[in-house]
């Protein structure tokens, strides 16, 4: 299974209503929440459903930085 990262462009195996197949990640968790580009409707699915109905990867989004509890501390 690949990586799921935020602000990924995926490419979905059907098609919106609006015509478009490609999709933003908006949040991931137990539950993924995707946008549409065509028409901004925002949709939220099981992760495994998301992972099913994936048919690509188009763009990655940026690797998510670690924090540490320094990192935390730091800032209170």
């Amino acid at each position: 299974m690949d990586e799921i990262r935020l602000q990924d462009v995926v490419q979905m195996r059907k098609t919106h209503p609006c015509g478009s197949d490609q999709w933003t990640v908006i949040r991931i968790g137990a539950d993924i929440k995707i946008k549409c580009l065509g028409c901004g409707r925002i949709v939220m699915m099981e992760r495994a459903d998301f992972v099913r109905r994936r048919k690509k990867v188009l763009t990655q989004g940026p690797v998510p930085e670690a924090e540490t509890l320094r990192d935390i501390s730091q800032r209170q």
